[in-house]
């Protein structure tokens, strides 16, 4: 038997978050970051300007540079798949735009005059979520509690302690909205079990 390989289109809302990513960087490279800082990272501006708006969800596809975007990408491409088969594609979609409009509008009001850009949020949320995967009815994942103390507590002790251009606040709010996101999709997952049984 004979069966010939092909590479499948697995994970739609992964590809699609990916491929966008890296089109964007590519679009920064060749304008000199003039589109990167225009329209992919976010600031405080002009609440009459539109652009204002749309920058709160498309700052997660800026960044600064490749070894930025691989950085991200290579968590969002291990991590993301599992994700999509477990939750489907709208909900991961849904945790991206609400882990983009969350570290947005936060960053936004506490750093106005500096920019935000890259999915580092997104990666941090995944990484939450993931460890979401295996929950039960009134346990706390061990996991669960291990990767919030490691990824969330390093993030806040180097907020501290560190001076550096990476966002750690962005990256414990996307640990954040990952864990919500995991308790509630699992929550949802249990109640559709139910009615079903």
């Amino acid at each position: 038997m004979n069966r010939r390989l092909r590479v499948t289109f697995n994970s739609p809302a992964v590809l699609c978050f990916a491929i966008a990513c890296a089109a964007v960087t590519l679009l920064g490279e060749i304008t000199g970051q003039t589109s990167t800082a225009l329209l992919f990272s976010t600031r405080t501006s002009s609440l009459a300007d539109p652009l204002t708006y749309v920058r709160l969800f498309t700052h997660v596809l800026g960044h600064s540079g490749w070894r930025h975007l691989i950085g991200n990408l290579s968590y969002v491409l291990l991590l993301g798949p599992l994700l999509e088969e477990k939750y489907g594609a709208k909900s991961l979609v849904r945790v991206i735009l609400i882990t983009a409009l969350v570290t947005g509008v936060i960053h936004n009001l506490l750093f106005p005059r500096t920019l935000l850009l890259g999915a580092s949020g997104v990666v941090f949320a995944f990484i939450l979520l993931t460890s979401f995967t295996d929950v039960k009815e009134g346990e706390i994942p061990l996991t669960f509690v291990l990767v919030a103390l490691i990824y969330l507590g390093q993030q806040i002790w180097e907020g501290v302690t560190v001076r550096d251009n990476v966002s750690n606040l962005s990256h414990v709010l996307g640990g954040l909205v990952g864990s919500c996101a995991g308790y509630v999709l699992n929550q949802r997952r249990r109640a559709g079990r139910g009615m079903k049984g």
